[in-house]
């Protein structure tokens, strides 16, 4: 029987006793509420990191303890709103909610968070936020995007060299694999029709494009016709052992240095006074 690793399906008795143990850990996925073209639903990047939190849970079980939160499914993607079926946060807002679920996490006996995100609109406000929330609550907060952990790995299973990109090939499959329900296969050809073409990249350069610029018909880039369960079942399985690995790293765990306690700028990186004569 395998033990049970979901926050949502325990009592807080359990949970209690979870967050007693040494270095007890919560995962929170998080995703979005957006537009996923005509054939998948807008909880796709939510359901994606909650079910590759789930296995790699799983996959660390006996060895800690590790409970993973529901799935927090909103992020920012006002980039999508002008396709319909979206909603979003500003970084304020979204900053606010991890904010108070890190609070509630250290209050109640959690001492490390992992935030394992599906949405690319989240990469770099998580970053900033993880960054922040180490620094004003004395604990290792980190956060990760499982499909750039893998991406490396991502074309032993993918057909289409644009995967992951958005609705493509590797986030049809998570979705058949995990919520087949949910995904209309019907629509596939329709998700393809990609024109005009969307605007180019620019690497190196930031700033604001909505979807309706980068793809501007359907909202999708790449293509989910070839996608499968099994394919699916393979992408989650990798994120999985990624993820469990990170969990295991205990480098990665260490306590945040205090850098803004008031005079710590007066030691040297050992975090001892330097009297001038070294």
């Amino acid at each position: 029987m395998l033990q049970e690793v979901e926050w949502a399906r325990l009592t807080a008795p359990e949970i209690r006793a979870a967050a007693a143990r040494q270095g007890a850990l919560a995962l929170l996925p998080i995703g979005s509420l957006e537009q996923h073209g005509p054939h998948l639903p807008v909880i796709t990047d939510t359901a994606s990191a909650s079910a590759a939190c789930v296995r790699a849970a799983r996959l660390v079980a006996g060895e800690m303890p590790a409970l993973v939160l529901p799935g927090l499914w909103t992020g920012m993607s006002e980039h999508h709103l002008p396709f319909g079926g979206t909603i979003s946060l500003e970084f304020d807002e979204l900053r606010g909610v991890l904010r108070g679920i890190t609070r509630s996490l250290r209050a109640i006996g959690f001492a490390r968070l992992l935030i394992v995100n599906g949405h690319g609109g989240n990469v770099e406000p998580l970053a900033v936020a993880a960054r922040s929330l180490a620094h004003e609550f004395g604990m290792p907060v980190v956060a990760c995007t499982p499909w750039y952990l893998t991406r490396a790995r991502v074309p032993d299973v993918a057909e289409t060299a644009e995967t992951p990109a958005h609705a493509c090939e590797g986030e049809t499959s998570v979705m058949l694999a995990i919520a087949p329900e949910l995904v209309r296969r019907d629509k596939f050809d329709e998700a393809v029709r990609q024109r005009p073409e969307p605007v180019p990249r620019y690497d190196g350069f930031s700033r604001f494009w909505s979807f309706s610029e980068r793809a501007p018909v359907t909202g999708v880039r790449g293509d989910p016709r070839p996608a499968t369960p099994e394919k699916g079942e393979r992408f989650l399985d990798m994120q999985a052992e990624a993820l469990a690995a990170a969990m295991r790293d205990t480098a990665m765990w260490r306590k945040p240095d205090p850098v803004w306690t008031a005079g710590r700028g007066l030691g040297n990186t050992a975090g001892h006074a330097d009297d001038g004569s070294t």
